[in-house]
């Protein structure tokens, strides 16, 4: 009697598996969101910081490098203080990387069901899904970016969210989203072609052995680093229109200001740590979504 309950199951656990691929891609991303978001968050932190000068090089020692902002950030704020804006982080990316494995895996699914994406084609994938996360989750990165700069003194994403739109209406909700979307939708849709092709190059016997993960997040890394010097202009760009939305009256206003006062190597302040972070940050969250919807039946 037991054995035939067993059984009954395996079929409806295997139905389970196969009726809701979307909601399983959707957690598995924000599984692997929720650990990279926590564990390399100070590496946004100090990638803000640099960007933003005006409290980068608050009561400095010397130079405003990043082993410096780390350093002062400790000093002034406790280690504590190296994960200032977690609320913030976890609230946008948590949900951001869920939705963009999601649409990632609804696109293959739906266009490439039977076939392996190209490289022009993956690009394009992996921009469309990052789009639809960033345009639905743009007033979360605005708050999280003025919590990590620390000009501004919210007291929980809530209160900032109500306290922006009631002073900047709907243009504060949003400011900044042009360069996000330059920024996002290149950087996913380059790292998804860097990470697709670079997977291509791996033997088909190897993935499938204990070598798999760590094959995986070397992938990501290389893919990581191309795409995060493309498109580091955009970032830097990005959050100065969210910290001073009244300094400037578009994304052009931005670029003549960065170039006239840093010239341009001002585009690329704070490439380091955001090289690292979002290098890390993107091979862990692969590899970690490679295990899971392997794991659980998604591949």
């Amino acid at each position: 009697m037991l054995e035939t309950n067993v059984n009954d199951e395996q079929p409806k656990n295997k139905t389970f598996l196969q009726n809701y691929p979307l909601a399983k891609a959707f957690l598995a991303g924000s599984f692997s969101g929720t650990f990279s978001t926590i564990l390399f968050q100070p590496l946004d932190l100090v990638k803000t910081r640099l960007q933003n000068p005006t409290s980068a090089i608050l009561n400095a020692r010397a130079g405003t490098g990043m082993v410096t902002i780390f350093a002062t950030i400790v000093q002034q704020e406790h280690l504590r203080g190296l994960w200032r804006g977690m609320a913030p982080s976890i609230t946008r990316c948590v949900p951001g990387v869920g939705l963009y494995f999601c649409s990632l895996d609804y696109l293959k699914t739906k266009f490439f069901e039977d076939r392996t994406p190209g490289a022009l084609q993956s690009v394009a994938l992996g921009m469309f899904a990052r789009c639809m996360s960033g345009v639905a989750l743009i007033p979360i990165t605005v708050v999280k970016t003025r919590y990590e700069s620390g000009v501004y003194g919210y007291n929980g994403v809530a209160s900032a969210l109500k306290e922006i739109y009631k002073t900047e209406g709907f243009k504060g909700m949003t400011c900044g989203l042009i360069p996000t979307l330059f920024r996002d939708a290149p950087f996913s849709g380059l790292y998804l072609m860097f990470y697709t092709q670079s997977k291509q190059m791996i033997p088909e016997d190897l993935l499938n052995t204990h070598y798999a993960t760590p094959m995986h997040f070397t992938c990501g890394i290389t893919a990581g680093i191309l795409a995060s010097v493309v498109t580091q202009p955009a970032d830097v760009l990005k959050t100065k229109m969210q910290l001073y939305p009244n300094k400037f009256n578009g994304i052009w206003s931005v670029m003549v200001y960065v170039h006239g006062k840093y010239g341009v190597q001002g585009y690329f302040k704070g490439m380091v740590p955001r090289m690292l972070r979002r290098t890390l940050m993107a091979a862990m969250a692969w590899t970690v979504y490679e295990s899971i919807t392997k794991s659980i039946g998604l591949k």
